[in-house]
């Protein structure tokens, strides 16, 4: 990459002020060094911004829809006009309905108890376990993982093919892999999925904080994210999209503000009359800050443009990628080539080194944050590691000493609070620790390699 090239990416987006942008780490080896966050696939750190649109409202903090006073009237505008805001931000149809839940995790179990009878789930092997395990009280058919997005299509059309034309389906994939940050072919799963009559759910939890997500565009059904890696603080979720199904269903929880009208009955009993509206799955009281900081990420991510977010992006993934490509060593996990685009999302191991250990000597030596483990995509990983696909693991690294081989791998994530410097850091660290080893001793414990001391 030329200088001027480099230069005019730089130009077209700034780093977003985050929070912690400026906290300092000691390292094993003497002195302290300012953190690289590189595990925003995990959660991004919020935004400056976000945490003072926060800040400025907590002194008007109040309990929203039931109350008269002005605290809870001002409470509630903000509450419902944060409704409004992602459902712009996701540029939803007129009908959907925006349910404010605590996660993607929890976003997609609600979905799945909103399945009408007997409805057929079909998803890849290579979804997170936020969208691959909430499906088991229906008929799930899991897809082997593609090595294409046209592979991935056309397997997906074979099932659906297959299926009982006459009964309820639904399709669910991710928008960004998690593991690779490779970018699937969503529009294209939705049309094959709409030619079969089945409808489908977008995990956008690692595409919506990097690329646009129109619900009108992809023509998916549902989108579930999370607050924490859209730049919010934790807590927060969103599942938007067709209300029918979720009109039809019996609420997630049961209590108070899901009900529209509660009558004792003459024998006894409860008869329960329960809203139409989003209000039917947000039984309790509701995380009010949560969804105003969900908003106000959607405005500054909006405000900046993602034309220049993205500009950004493939600066410092071309920086990752080409500064590992330099290390004859490290293999980077992929499923649909090297050319495939994706988000700021790189899984590698390194020969020689267990990752676990290789993670505790970024952290412990270079002041760098990164994931290693399995990232709770246990099949995924076992297909591009090369064992077998079925084989249990667990989510964090698992018990093995430095220098002996382990089944895991090792993440590095970044977004739009990622300065230069963290990338330029973690590339150089790369390179040293794999030419001269670690400078430190390390031991297992509790499963986790760190500094012996």
């Amino acid at each position: 990459m030329s200088v001027s090239t480099a230069a005019a990416d730089q130009t077209v987006c700034a780093p977003l002020p985050v929070l912690g942008r400026d906290v300092t780490v000691p390292l094993v080896t003497g002195g302290e060094v300012t953190y690289a966050a590189l595990d925003y696939a995990a959660s991004a750190p919020a935004l400056q911004r976000v945490w003072d649109d926060v800040a400025a409202y907590a002194p008007y903090y109040g309990s929203v829809h039931r109350g008269a006073g002005y605290l809870s009237q001002l409470s509630t505008d903000l509450f419902e006009n944060a409704r409004r805001t992602v459902a712009e931000f996701l540029d939803c149809r007129e009908d959907d309905q925006v349910v404010f839940t605590r996660s993607t995790t929890d976003s997609l179990n609600l979905l799945a108890a909103t399945l009408p009878a007997d409805c057929q789930v079909f998803v890849f092997e290579t979804e997170h376990h936020a969208s691959l395990l909430p499906w088991q009280d229906a008929r799930v058919t899991y897809l082997d993982a593609p090595r294409t997005p046209r592979q991935a299509v056309a397997a997906l059309e074979r099932a659906l093919a297959d299926r009982d034309p006459h009964g309820p389906a639904l399709v669910c994939v991710t928008g960004a892999s998690n593991v690779t940050g490779e970018l699937w072919p969503v529009r294209e799963l939705a049309a094959a999925a709409h030619a079969h009559g089945a409808r489908i759910v977008l995990d956008a939890a690692q595409l919506a904080p990097h690329h646009p997500v129109s619900v009108r565009d992809l023509d998916v059904d549902w989108v579930a994210f999370s607050g924490h890696k859209l730049y919010a603080p934790f807590g927060s979720g969103v599942l938007a999209g067709r209300s029918d199904w979720l009109r039809e269903a019996e609420p997630y929880l049961a209590g108070g503000g899901a009900s529209r009208k509660v009558a004792r009955r003459a024998d006894g009993g409860v008869d329960v009359e329960w809203h139409e509206s989003a209000a039917r799955h947000e039984a309790g009281s509701p995380n009010v800050i949560g969804a105003y900081s969900i908003a106000s990420a959607c405005k500054a991510l909006t405000e900046e443009g993602f034309d220049r977010i993205v500009a950004r992006e493939r600066h410092l993934i071309r920086t990752v990628r080409e500064g590992l490509a330099e290390v004859p060593a490290v293999r980077v996990l992929s499923l649909f080539g090297e050319d495939a685009p994706r988000v700021g999302v790189i899984s590698f191991v390194v020969e020689g080194w267990n990752s676990s250990h290789f993670a505790a000597a970024l952290s412990a030596e270079y002041g760098i944050g990164v994931r290693d483990g399995l990232f709770c995509a246990h099949p995924l990983l076992r297909t591009l590691l090369g064992s077998d696909p079925q084989t249990q693991g667990e989510c964090g690294a698992p018990e093995a000493a430095p220098g002996e081989k382990s089944l895991n791998a090792i993440r590095v994530s970044f977004g739009a609070g990622t300065p230069d410097e963290h990338v330029e850091r973690f590339v150089r660290a790369v390179k040293e620790l794999v030419r001269d080893g670690a400078q430190w001793r390390y031991r297992t414990e509790g499963g986790r390699c760190v500094p012996a001391v």
